[in-house]
């Protein structure tokens, strides 16, 4: 009984999934130890083929319950393919001024995906790489599960 409903679970999960053709990228990037270090940036690279369209950006948080702030500074580090880099910085909401966590949670695990840019266009084809690097005051945020960055065609409607 328990097999079936698994396999039920992970066979929706894997259709759910399989039907998002708006996403780019979305991935995470398990952080060692769930200790981020402020050096220890993770990394996406993503083939941007159209120029025409516009997109949306979100950066993916995931912490445990132990994590001891409501928010986390993020900066985004941009290499465009013609190698010009940019920088922004991100205040990313982790909970509310209650303490109650923002996404969904699993056991003591809390997953957030937080838009940062809406309709914005990639004016180059090419490769993008993104680099994201916590820039909170502490040299290294404890209880930090995974970053990621996900990139998803915007729809022309909104």
């Amino acid at each position: 009984m328990h097999v079936k409903l698994f396999l039920s679970v992970i066979t929706c999960a894997l259709l759910l999934n399989s039907c998002d053709n708006t996403r780019i990228l979305d991935e995470n990037r398990e952080i060692p130890q769930y200790n981020w270090h402020y050096k220890d940036k993770v990394g996406f690279d993503v083939l941007i083929e159209d120029t025409n369209i516009l997109y949306n950006m979100y950066i993916n948080t995931r912490v445990k319950s132990d994590y001891k702030y409501n928010n986390m500074f993020v900066l985004l580090y941009t290499q465009l393919p013609d190698k010009k880099e940019l920088k922004q910085r991100f205040e990313i909401p982790i909970a509310d001024d209650l303490g109650k966590w923002y996404g969904n949670g699993l056991g003591d695990v809390y997953d957030y995906q937080y838009p940062i840019l809406k309709n914005v266009n990639f004016a180059q084809r090419g490769i993008y790489r993104f680099s994201l690097e916590q820039n909170m005051r502490d040299d290294t945020l404890y209880h930090v599960v995974a970053a990621g960055l996900r990139i998803e065609k915007s729809d022309p409607k909104n």
